[in-house]
């Protein structure tokens, strides 16, 4: 079987074929100007100054605690926004992602050695649900698929990489696609592709978000210098679309905002699932493009890199910052592993 289209080669045919979701091309424009104050700013190190659950080190430990998060992030969208899965740690109550973050670290102080391959190919299901217990009565979504991909990673990680991510990490040999590469061969969960007109693509949310918070927790240095880095495109999930679209820089037909308005539920592989998917990762490469000119023509010189991965990560803290603003533009609803 021919190799799917890799995910900015995807995006870009999937954006050129759409016919429900597609990028304007002045809201990109209006996107990038409103985005421009803070990107000249960004820093790979805003990923631990800014998020307190992240790991403070750059070691082992923190590899294997990215490689933990980033295998089971996907699909923490609540049914009813009033009604949440909920993880209080620290004294502070956190939802969706932050919630997977804050069960981790709690399971940790507990003792529980979540983060060790050993222990994640042998943990039982009841274990898993003790782990990510919630603190409200909505249970943490997809606990059954988190516990089966715990269980295969580690088992993987212990017969193909000694047990550690850092020796995943080592054999990519500081490339960021090598690393993409070598987690999607090797760990099927991790495998984000579809059918779509005629062509095999890939979007490859987590096995690039997995890159991605390599190259943030070891800060760019050492095994995580990626000179690649901008090669890996956005993290295309269901709030990015939802900011892009908050922003002007996406628009929908109205068959499909009609869906998306009544929560009606979209299948992964589903066409307009894909177009929405495709069509933010495409949306994003340009935001990223104009950024760049926009500070060419000014003449100034960012402080750090301007790249997909720290254009998403400011987007998503933006859509949660913003998330009153933007109840009135829906998210797709997919229930799915990949995202």
């Amino acid at each position: 079987m021919d190799a799917p289209l890799p995910p900015r080669e995807s995006a870009r045919f999937v954006a050129e074929h759409s016919r429900d979701v597609f990028v304007d091309r002045e809201g990109v424009r209006r996107a990038a100007e409103l985005l421009l104050p803070a990107a000249s700013a960004w820093r790979v190190e805003h990923w631990k100054a800014l998020h307190e659950l992240n790991p403070r080190g750059a070691d082992e430990a923190a590899l294997n605690w990215v490689f933990v998060a980033d295998s089971l992030n996907f699909s923490f969208w609540a049914e009813q926004e009033q009604h949440k899965c909920e993880v209080r740690y620290g004294g502070t109550a956190y939802t969706g992602y932050w919630a997977l973050c804050a069960a981790i670290n709690r399971a940790l102080d507990q003792g529980i050695p979540v983060t060790s391959a050993s222990y994640c190919a042998t943990v039982t299901l009841d274990q898993v649900r003790n782990i990510f217990r919630s603190d409200t009565a909505v249970p943490m979504p997809l606990i059954e698929e988190r516990h089966r991909i715990l269980n295969e990673t580690g088992k993987i990680l212990l017969e193909k990489f000694g047990g550690s991510f850092l020796n995943c990490v080592q054999k990519s040999e500081k490339s960021a696609q090598k690393l993409m590469h070598l987690v999607v061969e090797n760990f099927p969960s991790y495998r984000d592709e579809t059918q779509f007109e005629g062509k095999r693509i890939s979007f490859y949310k987590r096995a690039q978000i997995l890159v991605a918070d390599t190259w943030s927790v070891l800060e760019g240095k050492g095994d995580g210098c990626f000179e690649d880095i901008s090669s890996i495109t956005m993290f295309a999930d269901y709030r990015l679309p939802q900011v892009l679209a908050y922003l002007g820089a996406l628009k929908y037909s109205d068959d499909l905002l009609k869906k998306l308005l009544t929560g009606e539920m979209l299948l992964n592989g589903d066409k307009q699932e894909v177009e929405i998917r495709g069509c933010s990762i495409w949306c994003v490469e340009l935001i990223r493009d104009c950024l760049l000119e926009l500070l060419e023509k000014r003449g100034e010189k960012p402080l750090g890199e301007i790249n997909a991965v720290l254009l998403d990560y400011h987007l998503w803290d933006y859509a949660r910052d913003h998330r009153d603003d933007m109840k009135g533009i829906p998210f797709h609803r997919t229930r799915c592993i990949y995202y």
